[in-house]
């Protein structure tokens, strides 16, 4: 009687630990896909802002439609990357032509006084600020999520549930790891 007590008290407890292993791997997967809502939530913010950007430059620089052409184009490609690994070229990409839009407005005085440049630039430079804290939260949650499919031994749960490892959101390429030079 004792060793059947025993045997089931054993068996409460394994039951208990499985359920919540599998409770622990869904609230950090479900931690990660709300951290990458939030980068969602800032680059869709910062793709809605550069159109009124390139709006205003417009008048002021005519001789620099090339720089407002890559503006868009980038734009349009991160918009339309998939994955994480080509969202965050893409991204690289938008952040290097935004840096060189704000390093030609150097050469327009009247550009830099404008109050809706002034307050657009302030607005993007706040986006990207979050940006990079959004990026930072959510690869802290696929490190921690990451880390415990892999472990023993949840990682017995992740493999029967087929909880699968996550990606962070790097940037690729390392010309795009250097911040642009802007001089105001």
């Amino acid at each position: 009687m004792a060793a059947m007590l025993i045997l089931l008290g054993i068996v409460a407890i394994a039951v208990l630990w499985f359920f919540g292993a599998y409770n622990g791997l869904v609230r950090l997967r479900n931690q990660v896909q709300n951290a990458w809502a939030q980068i969602d939530v800032q680059l869709k913010r910062r793709h809605d802002l550069i159109p009124n950007l390139i709006e205003t430059v417009k008048g002021y620089v005519k001789h620099e439609r090339e720089t407002l052409e890559s503006i868009t184009q980038a734009r349009t490609a991160a918009m339309q990357a998939n994955g994480l690994a080509a969202l965050g070229k893409a991204e690289g990409e938008l952040s290097g032509a935004l840096g060189r839009l704000f390093a030609v407005s150097e050469n327009y005085p009247e550009l830099k006084a404008n109050q809706n440049f002034l307050a657009l630039q302030e607005e993007l430079t706040s986006t990207e600020n979050k940006v990079g804290f959004a990026r930072q939260a959510y690869n802290d949650q696929v490190m921690a999520y990451n880390t415990r499919i892999e472990s023993i031994p949840t990682n017995i749960v992740a493999n029967m549930f087929a909880f699968t490892k996550k990606e962070f959101f790097e940037i690729q390429a390392p010309a795009e790891r250097e911040v642009p030079k802007v001089q105001f």
